[in-house]
C-alpha cells in the first residue's frame, strides 16, 4: 500500500470517529508535505533515516511548528502499525524538538477594563464579555446556537476538541450583554454571534477581526488582544484567586493537566500572597 492510500484510509476512518475537519485537514498537510519529500512509495518502505531527512528540511520552522510534524507522523504511522498496514513502526524513535518555557500571556485587571472600556457596539460588548466568562475556545463559540444557553444556570454548552461536550459559564456582565445582543437581533439564523450585514455565522477569523477592532481603540492593547488572550485571561484570574487546578482544566476543556500547569506560574504578588496564606513560621 502506497503513502497516499494509506493516508485515505486513515482520513476514512478517522472522520468517522469524529475527528474535527481542522484536524483531518492537518494529517492531510503532512502526508502532503512527505510524499514531496520521499515520493508515494510503498508504506512499508519508509524508513526512520527517510523521515529524519523529511524533517530536516522544515529546521526553518518554529519549534513548535515542527514538533506538530513529529506528532503528525507519529500518530500517522502508529496508526498504520495498528491496522497492520505495516509491521514495524519508523517513527518510535523521533523525538519532538525542545519547546520554548513559556507562560501564555493574559490581561491584566486593568487592561481588560480597558478592553470593556473600548467597546463601542452591544455585539462587541457581548463577544468580549462572553469569551472572558466562558474561557472558550474562538471554533467553541463561533460554532453555537442560541439553544446552546440555559438562561436559568447561566451556561453554555460548547463542543470542545475531540467532539467532547462541557458546560462553559457565564458571569452576571456576560449575560446582561448577551441577553441585549440577542434581543436586538432582527435575523432569523439559528447561530448565537452573527455578522452585522447579511447576517450569518461568525467565523474565527471574522471574530478575531472584531478584537482587533476593539483593541486598537485602547492604545495599551493594540495588536495584543485576541479571542485566546481571553482564555487566558479567565485561568490566569481563576489562578490567581486560588481556584485548584482540577478546576481550572475542567472549565476550560484541557486534556491533559500539563496544558493547565503552564497557567500556574503565577505574577509575583500572587506568589507572594500563596506564601503568606500557607507559610507556617
Amino acid at each position: 500500500m502506497r503513502l497516499s492510500e494509506a493516508a485515505d484510509a486513515y482520513m476514512g476512518v478517522r472522520q468517522t470517529e469524529g475527528f474535527s475537519p481542522h484536524t483531518l485537514a492537518a494529517y492531510a498537510l503532512q502526508v502532503r508535505l512527505l510524499i514531496r519529500d520521499v515520493g508515494d512509495r510503498e508504506l512499508s518502505e519508509v524508513t526512520l533515516p527517510m523521515l529524519r531527512e523529511h524533517l530536516a528540511k522544515h529546521t526553518h520552522l518554529k519549534s513548535t511548528s515542527l514538533a506538530h510534524k513529529v506528532r503528525c507522523l507519529r500518530s500517522l504511522f502508529g496508526w498504520w502499525t495498528a491496522e497492520e498496514y505495516i509491521a514495524r513502526n519508523p517513527t518510535l524513535k523521533l523525538r519532538e524538538p525542545k519547546l520554548p518555557d513559556r507562560v501564555p500571556k493574559a490581561l491584566n485587571v486593568e487592561e481588560l477594563e480597558e478592553l470593556r472600556d473600548a467597546c463601542r457596539t452591544v455585539q462587541e460588548h457581548a463577544l468580549v464579555e462572553v469569551f472572558f466568562a466562558s474561557g472558550a475556545r474562538v471554533s467553541e463559540i463561533c460554532g453555537l446556537n442560541r439553544n446552546a444557553i440555559d438562561w436559568h444556570r447561566r451556561s453554555l454548552l460548547v463542543l470542545g476538541k475531540g467532539q467532547k461536550e462541557r458546560e462553559c459559564y457565564l458571569g452576571a456582565k456576560a449575560a446582561i450583554w448577551l441577553r441585549r445582543y440577542l434581543a436586538g437581533r432582527k435575523d432569523a439564523d439559528v447561530a448565537l454571534f452573527v455578522t452585522t450585514r447579511k447576517p450569518h455565522r461568525l467565523i474565527p477569523h471574522q471574530c478575531q477581526y472584531i478584537f482587533r477592532r476593539v483593541a486598537r481603540r485602547a492604545d495599551d492593547l493594540a495588536g495584543r488582544v485576541t479571542p485566546h488572550i481571553m482564555r487566558h485571561t479567565l485561568a490566569t484570574t481563576l489562578i490567581n484567586q486560588g481556584a485548584p487546578l482540577v478546576a481550572v482544566q475542567s472549565l476550560l476543556g484541557h486534556s491533559k493537566p500539563e496544558t493547565t500547569l503552564l497557567y500556574a506560574r503565577l505574577s509575583g504578588n500572587a506568589r507572594r500572597q500563596a506564601f503568606e496564606r500557607y507559610f507556617v513560621q
